[in-house]
């Protein structure tokens, strides 16, 4: 009789409900929110980089700019601006590179010619062809440079052809990235200023890009080479320029010479070689120019050279010694 109530002994089996409380609990909305949150803020990082890479671009297609490495250096696109749907304008004060260079105008006592609201409001323009205007012009040159954080980066001299501004990199400080054609922000802001000053004179402007010695990896007739970089670096600067107000018309030629005319011969790899130069033509020199690549057989005007009177009689040297410069070119290395 125990025998059977021992086996009629009842068995309970508790069921236990833990995979259900996981499949219905909410520990899995807490991950989803916070998939949904990471896949936010990678949507906001790639909506950024998209605009400023679409103002890069802009930029590169304008100056027809390529970027490959470089022997012993290496390319670094600087940028500066504000891309299209920035949130912070990075630009200094809005007008204020214009106000500054029309404030700087002013005081040097030379015409004006600024673009107001969209229209080009000018006063009388004049051909600077006498040395004391083409000194005046300097002056003013070197005082923007200072101003924009360059003035180690200027030198300047008259030539029987007009006024040769030259503006080279340093050891400490260059107008381009190696191996880039994008302007660095203290160069760009430079020629933005000098936009409304080249407009206030009727001379027109010879741009001539110049690079050092130092040769790109690739070899080969279409590859990219000195020659394009000084090309595109010539034609950043024009556009820079017109972007700050000088008038297109101004412009008569953009040349890129490459490494072939040193400022340093005896250091050709020296960085003050990369350099670009605004020659402010006089008007004989500049329908000379125009004139060499007139209609074919057409005699260009003969050359009128500049005329310079110093006051000891001396030669062109006296007077180059005479014009303020911004600033020495540094020493060659020994």
């Amino acid at each position: 009789m125990a025998l059977k109530k021992e086996h009629e002994e009842a068995v309970i089996k508790r069921v236990s409900r833990k995979h259900d409380e996981e499949g219905h609990g909410g520990a899995w909305k807490v991950a989803f929110a916070d998939f949904c949150l990471a896949l936010m803020c990678l949507f906001l990082v790639l909506w950024v980089l998209a605009a400023r890479n679409q103002e890069q671009a802009e930029t590169l297609l304008r100056t027809s700019f390529g970027n490959p490495a470089l022997e012993g250096g290496s390319s670094v696109l600087n940028h500066e601006g504000n891309p299209p749907g920035s949130l912070i304008p990075r630009d200094p004060v809005s007008g204020r590179i214009q106000a500054q260079a029309q404030s700087q105008i002013k005081n040097s006592g030379m015409n004006s010619a600024i673009q107001k609201n969209g229209a080009e409001t000018s006063e009388e323009r004049k051909y600077y062809d006498s040395a004391e205007d083409l000194k005046k012009l300097a002056k003013t040159l070197k005082e923007m440079s200072a101003e924009a954080g360059l003035g180690g980066n200027i030198d300047s001299n008259i030539t029987p052809y007009g006024l040769r501004v030259m503006l080279h990199d340093t050891d400490n400080q260059g107008m381009f990235d190696r191996g880039s054609a994008l302007p660095s922000p203290r160069f760009r802001l430079l020629l933005h200023k000098i936009g409304p000053l080249f407009a206030a004179i009727e001379n027109q402007v010879m741009v001539v890009g110049h690079t050092d010695s130092v040769q790109y990896a690739a070899k080969g007739a279409s590859a990219f080479s000195n020659w394009t970089l000084s090309s595109n670096r010539a034609m950043a600067a024009r556009a820079n320029l017109i972007d700050g107000g000088m008038p297109a018309a101004n412009v008569l030629q953009v040349v890129g010479m490459a490494d072939r005319a040193p400022y340093d011969p005896a250091h050709p790899d020296a960085s003050i070689n990369r350099r670009i130069e605004l020659l402010v033509l006089s008007r004989s020199q500049a329908a000379f120019v125009a004139g060499l690549f007139g209609m074919p057989g057409a005699n260009p005007p003969p050359i009128r050279t500049l005329e310079v009177k110093p006051s000891d009689g001396g030669s062109m040297e006296s007077l180059r010694t005479e014009l303020p410069k911004a600033g020495q070119p540094p020493a060659p290395k020994r």
